[in-house]
């Protein structure tokens, strides 16, 4: 199991995909957060000692960058007929989906990291130095890497279903907007509360809201935790179907 983990992680580290999608990440939360003049993200215009424009924005960037990271997961793998080399090989159809899905986390730590030098930052330009909301800014960390972590299992498992990557990048997209944004929009439209508290729990936005307040409430973290596992025991099913 480590040393497939170890290949997935070089395989991501070796590749241009890798390193561009870091790059691209810090480079637009920097810009909007630091640089551009005149938006709302803009941290040294606003007034306020905050990171709220990282975490409004990261999830949006995650969106289209985790499926770039995530579609050459299987679809590459289906498309040059490695994949029948690495079924052969002793490792259960579990332990290949969970090495690929902790590498693509791996990935979302290494583009999280960099933005603590935001923290301290912010910590730093706070009047009085240190006056920050520290307890929302952990939540808001915790629930970007829940949200990265679902995001990647989403991206997993449209790798499964297609050797195109171009097509898992599309599918991994439109599941990611509609789990994020979709049921969110659908719960303020119904006229029945019932179904539209339901609907705003099927959907991310609610439950990383709830984090970015501070708040780590455990119906949240198993709420990602399952929708997590969801994706990865699909794409397990889809894996061990290609066997039948």
């Amino acid at each position: 199991m480590l040393s497939l983990l170890r290949k997935e992680i070089n395989s991501f580290l070796g590749s241009v995909i890798g390193y561009a999608v870091l790059v691209v990440f810090l480079t637009i939360t920097g810009l909007f957060a630091w640089v551009l003049p005149g938006t709302d993200y803009n941290i040294l215009n606003s007034g306020y000692a905050t990171l709220d424009a990282l975490f409004i924005l990261a999830p949006w960037v995650f969106m289209f960058l985790i499926p770039a990271i995530t579609m050459r997961s299987f679809a590459e793998e289906n498309k040059t007929g490695t994949i029948e080399l690495l079924l052969t090989r002793p490792f259960t159809d579990f332990q290949i989906v969970a090495a690929k899905y902790l590498a693509g986390i791996m990935l979302v730590l290494f583009a999280l990291v960099p933005t603590l030098v935001y923290y301290v930052v912010v910590n730093y330009l706070a009047s009085p130095v240190g006056n920050l909301d520290h307890g929302g800014i952990r939540g808001s960390y915790i629930g970007l890497f829940l949200l990265g972590s679902a995001y990647v299992s989403i991206g997993i498992f449209s790798s499964c279903i297609s050797n195109n990557q171009i097509i898992s990048f599309i599918l991994a997209v439109l599941l990611t907007f509609i789990f994020h944004v979709g049921f969110d929009f659908l719960s303020t439209i119904s006229y029945n509360e019932s179904v539209n508290y339901l609907l705003s729990q099927i959907g991310m936005s609610a439950h990383y809201s709830s984090l970015s307040r501070g708040v780590i409430d455990s119906r949240d973290a198993i709420y990602f935790a399952s929708l997590t596992l969801l994706f990865l025991s699909l794409a397990r099913f889809i894996l061990e179907k290609r066997k039948w």
